[in-house]
């Protein structure tokens, strides 16, 4: 069993907050838009961490993380990009990949918006796991953290934080 603590959005920005759920992880996902890489420096200090990079991320993030990461977590088949969409309205960039090869476990950023919701059409769950640095529109930074159990996705929660 893995215990995964999943972010994005971070935009440069980590705390001590951040931090403290980073440490009670096994392995931390980034979803994109990492910005600074001493937030991503930090976790891979505490924690394994697999990310990709997002929009706004430079070269440095581009050379250091892939577009796409996609994975087996125990026996769960996990991709995550940081400009996926959701269901119904996939990016295009990965809309075909998700019809002829889903995973068990699509995970996206970009929008700042928290969504979890699984896919009839791609028997898949997606996560987004909102935005969890202060840049953005969003009133409540957001994380998920949940357990993988060989092939089982358990024990979702929702972390709020305080916007500062």
């Amino acid at each position: 069993m893995k215990k995964i603590l999943l972010l994005s959005d971070t935009h440069s920005h980590l705390d001590d907050t951040i931090m403290k759920y980073v440490r009670q992880a096994d392995e931390v996902w980034h979803a994109g838009d990492i910005g600074d890489l001493h937030v991503t420096d930090a976790i891979k200090k505490e924690k394994p961490l697999r990310a990709v990079y997002g929009n706004i991320d430079d070269n440095k993030a581009r050379m250091e993380f892939p577009l796409n990461n996609r994975f087996f977590c125990e026996g769960v088949d996990v991709w995550i990009t940081h400009i996926g969409g959701y269901p119904g309205k996939y990016n295009p960039t990965v809309r075909q990949e998700l019809a002829l090869n889903p995973p068990k476990l699509f995970i996206c950023g970009h929008s700042h918006i928290l969504k979890v919701q699984f896919d009839q059409k791609h028997n898949l769950l997606h996560m987004n796991p909102g935005a969890a640095g202060t840049h953005g529109f969003q009133q409540v930074r957001t994380m998920l953290r949940f357990e993988i159990d060989d092939d089982k996705i358990q024990a979702l929660e929702v972390i709020e934080i305080a916007r500062k």
